[in-house]
């Protein structure tokens, strides 16, 4: 995916919202920076609509921030950069949300940091935006018309998942009814990315206290109203689970 030290690269991982970086992509960044590779980190949005307990409902931005640059700390990352945009909610009911943004505008203030900082590796999401979520979306929007614009001056992966085992796992959570009724398990069936598009699998398994140790860092996205959340689930699985689970990291390389 990236060279070796003999031709170091500066590598630019866009996410969404704090805690992305650390479910999608943390074990790359680490490896990446441990292999002598300049690692820079941009957060769109500020995630305050995310679910959390009541903890830290009063200033949910300010926390997940601070998260954000443990998270950061942890994997070596060496600057992040934060948009701050509203975080536009899980159905982009937030009119002032990321998700309603100018793409040409968020686009043209990426392409001035991808020269200002010399990216050469360029990484966004997948078309589907993972699961969904109206700020995913828009990041691969924008990320898509900066490369375009940019005409090779970057190479540009895609951040992603096997479409398979996700749909497989999420349709046998609804018939065992671990699912809220309100969910609706078909929307998985066009999430993430087919087995068979997936261009590049980074083992991250080396990587996987510091990837594990980044998940932790955003403790206010573990709880929600009493429920126990995927980050919580994943963070603290017994370490022969986590490796399988999260050892690989996946990717698209576009044109």
């Amino acid at each position: 995916m990236f060279n070796t030290p003999a031709n170091p690269q500066t590598l630019l991982f866009v996410h969404a919202h704090p805690d992305d970086e650390a479910l999608l992509t943390a074990g790359t960044m680490a490896r990446a920076r441990a292999e002598g590779h300049r690692v820079l980190l941009l957060v769109a949005t500020d995630g305050a609509a995310g679910l959390t307990s009541d903890e830290f409902a009063d200033s949910l931005g300010s926390v997940r921030q601070l998260e954000l640059e443990l998270s950061a700390e942890i994997l070596g990352v060496d600057k992040v950069i934060s948009w701050a945009y509203p975080d536009s909610g899980l159905h982009a009911e937030n009119l002032s949300g990321f998700a309603h943004m100018n793409i040409e505008s968020a686009a043209n203030t990426l392409i001035e940091i991808i020269h200002e900082e010399h990216v050469t590796v360029l990484i966004g999401y997948d078309p589907s935006g993972g699961y969904g979520h109206p700020d995913h979306l828009q990041i691969h929007r924008v990320v898509r018309e900066a490369y375009r614009r940019l005409s090779g001056t970057c190479t540009l992966f895609e951040a992603t998942l096997p479409r398979e085992p996700i749909a497989t796992t999420v349709n046998a959570a609804a018939r065992m009814h671990l699912t809220p009724p309100e969910f609706n398990p078909r929307e998985f069936e066009q999430a993430w990315t087919p087995r068979k598009e997936i261009t590049h699998r980074v083992n991250v398994r080396p990587f996987l206290d510091q990837k594990r140790a980044a998940i932790q860092a955003h403790a206010s996205q573990a709880h929600a109203d009493g429920t126990v959340r995927t980050l919580a689930v994943l963070s603290n699985l017994p370490r022969p689970l986590f490796a399988a689970f999260m050892g690989t990291e996946y990717f698209v390389k576009v044109g």
